[in-house]
């Protein structure tokens, strides 16, 4: 799931370099946080929340297959 998330951030933004995807486990769920640079947050969240909320979707998607709950969260 880290790796999806971190793929498909660095395809967005300008400075891939800068992104960052930190993995907290918990009980129940996993929750994927995002950091990119701030000039590329746009890029990543999209027009309304568009471009965010499809990431989510495929992470989830993809977290389907392993039985697993999984929250991302851009900060």
């Amino acid at each position: 799931m880290k790796q999806l998330l971190e793929t498909i951030a660095k395809s967005l933004v300008d400075c891939p370099d800068k992104v960052q995807v930190t993995e907290v486990t918990g009980e129940q769920s996993i929750i994927l946080e995002l950091k990119v640079a701030p000039e590329d947050m746009g890029k990543v969240i999209g027009k309304q929340g568009r471009i965010a909320k499809a990431i989510r979707t495929v992470v989830k998607a993809a977290a389907v297959k392993d039985n697993k709950h999984v929250v991302v969260e851009i900060i």
